[in-house]
């Protein structure tokens, strides 16, 4: 079976996302088997942003050393099997400790996975890596139809992730196993690489972009299900569509917004596109009925698909650093947002109310809308 390079890459995000995916599903019931409030569940979950900065800052040294399909192989294959290890805990701090060990290889995924496709980029002469994280957003909304459904049938948390985890398994054996590395860009001038990518205060707009982005997703995504549980009471399907339709409509405007891009600039989408998010939110949050804070998921997922992907186009054409250390500074602070966004949402939600935790990512939506002169009036993007 011949896999193009670019093409196993789409599979290690797919596979990324359905194993995170399958797990933010039940949430509901990990919540049940834990024990626990809101509140401590968004703590333990924080585990993951701490193993995810860690390896963020440091391990790109040995993913460059063990190169992309040693790395791929232990990133993909040991995220999706601790995730099945996490319904096997039977207290916080043990699901805590896990998720740290899941986020320091989902940080030291990220980056191979990136720097790969932007090196097959290179060698293609065109763009791929708006479509390859597409893929992940793909795997989110999959994994989201099938867990409302698997949830709904009464299958276990326990037998649902370890048949995900032996999902992955297979498929991601066959598309790793013929992976090679592909060659550095020869048009980059050589930089000394460091652990920790800062950003600087020209980068900062940005910055804020990609966070007013992320904790949408955050929100969206992890959200969702004990969203229509604990305020429309709804059964496990129904309960479940909420993820299901935020990550359709990411998926299907991150899959197509470049046209978008081309003809109006990245300044107007992210604009209106972050307008959009807002939308989403407000009616989720006023949401009287369960269809209503359906289609306020939908607009959270379109609202905040292309958006990071913008950010991250206009901290690659800046000149003030080398591409790599901008675009580097900008991932690690946004990436670490979603990690950070479900137990910020816990907190506010144990205190005053899941409803109304909806509305924490208004301030920084509104102040991204202020930061987009940041984005050039007509730039075409080639990262997600």
């Amino acid at each position: 079976m011949h896999i193009e390079p670019q093409q196993r890459i789409y599979v290690c995000f797919f596979l990324f996302a359905v194993s995170m995916g399958a797990m933010l599903s039940r949430l509901p019931d990990l919540q049940d088997a834990l024990l626990v409030n809101k509140s401590e569940l968004g703590l333990t979950l924080i585990g993951a942003a701490i193993g995810a900065l860690i390896s963020l800052t440091l391990s790109s040294p040995l993913v460059a050393r063990l190169g992309a399909r040693t790395t791929a192989f232990i990133t993909v294959l040991g995220t999706s099997a601790l995730l099945a290890l996490v319904p096997w805990m039977n207290a916080a701090p043990l699901v805590f400790g896990l998720l740290i060990c899941e986020g320091l290889l989902a940080g030291a995924l990220e980056i191979n996975l990136n720097v790969e496709i932007d090196r097959i980029e290179a060698q293609l002469g065109r763009g791929v890596m708006n479509r390859a994280h597409g893929f992940w957003s793909l795997g989110f909304f999959v994994t989201a139809l099938v867990s409302s459904a698997v949830r709904q049938a009464g299958v276990s948390m326990q037998v649902h992730l370890a048949l995900t985890f032996t999902l992955v398994l297979i498929i991601g054996t066959i598309a790793i196993a013929g992976m090679k590395n592909a060659p550095a860009r020869v048009t980059r001038e050589p930089v000394e690489a460091g652990h920790i990518a800062l950003p600087t205060l020209g980068l900062l707009p940005l910055c804020v972009i990609g966070i007013a982005a992320f904790l949408v997703e955050g929100a969206g995504i992890d959200w969702s299900a004990i969203y229509m549980r604990d305020v429309f009471h709804a059964e496990p399907f129904v309960g479940g569509l909420g993820l299901t339709m935020f990550t359709f409509f990411m998926a299907l405007t991150r899959l197509f917004a470049d046209p978008f891009v081309d003809r109006f600039g990245s300044r107007t989408v992210a604009l209106v596109l972050l307008v959009l998010s807002a939308a989403g939110l407000f009616s989720v949050w006023m949401a009287p009925h369960p269809f209503v804070a359906l289609f306020g998921f939908a607009l959270m997922g379109g609202g905040c698909s292309a958006v990071y992907p913008l950010a991250v186009s206009a901290a690659a054409q800046r000149t003030d650093r080398a591409a790599h250390v901008n675009v580097a500074a900008l991932g690690q602070m946004s990436f670490v947002v979603f990690f950070l966004a479900p137990p910020m949402l816990g907190v506010v939600a144990e205190h005053v109310g899941i409803r109304v935790s909806y509305l924490i990512c208004i301030p920084v939506i509104v102040t991204a809308l202020f930061c987009c002169n940041a984005l050039a009036p007509r730039l075409r993007f080639f990262a997600a």
